[in-house]
């Protein structure tokens, strides 16, 4: 059945914004030809979205023709501003973009683990205001956040968990609170990240792949057809209580020890390395311990590196191996900062020893987004939602009106 002409403009409107975003500032004959609408139709979408606020004329076109050049349009990016915010256990990052995603203004701040939960709120959400402030940003439309811990799948809120700080649960209500008009999302830190390397990392082109998260401690993300799977409780990947040998004991409902994260989580990594005998490489901020000391393993291409190499390439197959059995995902990512650090010496010998464990094809990268991939996942996902309130929902493909 055609569509309706409220619906039909609806979506030639949607197409040509998205446009706009993906191309920048087009003339309303590139947006015609790049859309094969008609050119009354873009004549009217372009007065349409004027009107509205959400393009102006940013400049003219430089083509050089008998008559006066041709405007040039744009999204008007300070319509919205939105921020990102990776909450870890001891320190919160932020960081405040514009319409487009261009970033204004950025920020860190740590977090001690003997600060209390009112003081930690206050800390954190008093960033955030400071951060929109150096962005000029009078209000925020829309705020994703990413955290360690489970999501509810049915009211979206980050869930009680053991062993994460209280703060974290708190300061969701009160950024709400305190920016009343912000739409505000919650994230596990995992699925962001598995997000972001989806459409700017490791994972771009796959539609199917699972992200093995090395960090602080170990999750897993999972992408089924397109599609970030949760779980009935939300706790798709919770990897970390996975039971593998090579542990004295065996996870608890309430404890992740004796599971993958004994083998995998940066405390690990490190007594592994200080196992084969690797040096100590200086501090590196809040980066996990294991990161330096992989990626000091990896430049160093010595015997001893080596082994190094092999033995955690011999744990994470364990984790990687698991997932290959039961989801089939062809693609593992090795996430966060200590997959980053391996690259491809690690993520090969993860490979080879996966191929030689599972019957199921399955190609291993590493991370090109590293710890980063949560704020990015995080700032992707608060874009997502602002331009969809503000552009309309995808309507399909366009219609000649």
């Amino acid at each position: 059945m055609p569509a309706s002409p409220s619906t039909a403009r609806a979506i030639n409107d949607r197409l040509a914004l998205r446009l706009l975003q993906q191309e920048g500032p087009l003339t309303a004959g590139q947006l015609k030809q790049l859309t094969g609408l008609s050119r009354p139709t873009v004549a009217d979408l372009v007065e349409r979205l004027t009107v509205s606020g959400l393009i102006t004329v940013v400049g003219e076109s430089g083509e050089q023709r008998r008559g006066p050049n041709a405007r040039l349009y744009g999204i008007v990016s300070d319509r919205a501003h939105l921020a990102a915010l990776d909450i870890r256990t001891e320190s919160v990052s932020v960081t405040v973009t514009d319409l487009l995603g261009r970033e204004l203004a950025g920020a860190s701040v740590p977090i001690g683990g003997d600060t209390g939960t009112g003081p930690a709120v206050e800390q954190a959400v008093t960033l955030v205001e400071r951060v929109a402030k150096e962005a000029g940003a009078e209000r925020l439309h829309t705020v994703g956040i990413g955290a360690p811990g489970l999501i509810d799948p049915v009211t979206g809120e980050l869930r009680d968990s053991t062993g994460l700080p209280e703060w974290h649960r708190r300061l969701v209500a009160a950024l709400q609170e305190r920016l009343p008009s912000a739409r505000v999302t919650v994230e596990n830190e995992t699925n962001l990240a598995a997000l972001a390397e989806q459409r700017d990392g490791a994972a771009r082109g796959r539609d199917t792949f699972v992200l093995l998260w090395l960090g602080h401690g170990t999750g897993a993300a999972v992408v089924l057809d397109g599609a970030l799977r949760r779980g009935a409780s939300g706790g798709t990947g919770e990897i970390g209580f996975l039971p593998v040998p090579g542990t004295a004991s065996l996870p608890s409902a309430t404890d992740c020890a004796g599971g993958f994260h004994s083998l995998a989580g940066a405390t690990a990594v490190a007594a592994l390395a200080r196992e084969h005998g690797l040096p100590e490489p200086p501090a590196a901020g809040a980066e996990p311990a294991a990161a330096p000391l992989v990626r000091q393993a990896v430049a160093a291409d010595t015997a001893r590196a080596g082994r190094f190499l092999d033995a955690l390439a011999d744990r994470l197959a364990l984790g990687a191996a698991s997932v290959a059995a039961v989801l089939d995902p062809g693609c593992v990512v090795l996430g966060g900062e200590t997959g980053q650090a391996g690259g491809e010496a690690l993520a090969t010998r993860v490979a080879d020893r996966l191929a030689r464990m599972s019957p199921l094809p399955t190609e291993v990268r590493a991370s090109t987004l590293g710890g980063g991939a949560v704020l990015r996942g995080a700032l992707i996902t608060a874009l997502d939602r602002a331009q969809d309130e503000l552009f309309g929902p995808d309507g399909g493909p366009a219609r000649q009106v």
